[in-house]
């Protein structure tokens, strides 16, 4: 798995090849931090900043919030919630999911979708 501040970069530098404003410089005043500070993340010299931080990267670079956190070895605030909520069902469920192939994890996700709407 990459790194959080190599992909970053990866797809930074990517939007950046067709659009200036992608630049280290307008990112970092876009998110709010220090050019200098996204750059040491990049490197691997910082470690990822705060979850609000993320978000706004992610928004920044079309990129999936909950993936920058995960790639930061992190776990959004809402989700952190939802586990502690009910810790035992969350566990099974992950331990149950995590060595299946996409595939079905996305029809578990299906089947979620549906009783979540009533289609059950």
């Amino acid at each position: 798995m990459k790194s959080f501040g190599t992909y970053v970069r990866k797809q930074r530098e990517r939007l950046r090849a067709g659009d200036p404003e992608y630049s280290l410089r307008k990112v970092a005043a876009r998110i709010g931090v220090a050019p200098s500070f996204l750059s040491n993340v990049e490197r691997g010299q910082e470690s990822p900043p705060s979850e609000p931080k993320i978000h706004a990267l992610a928004s920044v670079l079309g990129e999936d919030p909950d993936v920058l956190l995960a790639l930061a070895g992190k776990i959004s605030t809402d989700l952190q919630q939802a586990i502690c909520h009910r810790p035992q069902v969350f566990a099974r469920l992950i331990r149950e999911l995590k060595d299946l192939p996409d595939h079905a994890v996305e029809q578990v996700e299906q089947a979620a979708r549906q009783v979540r709407e009533g289609q059950w």
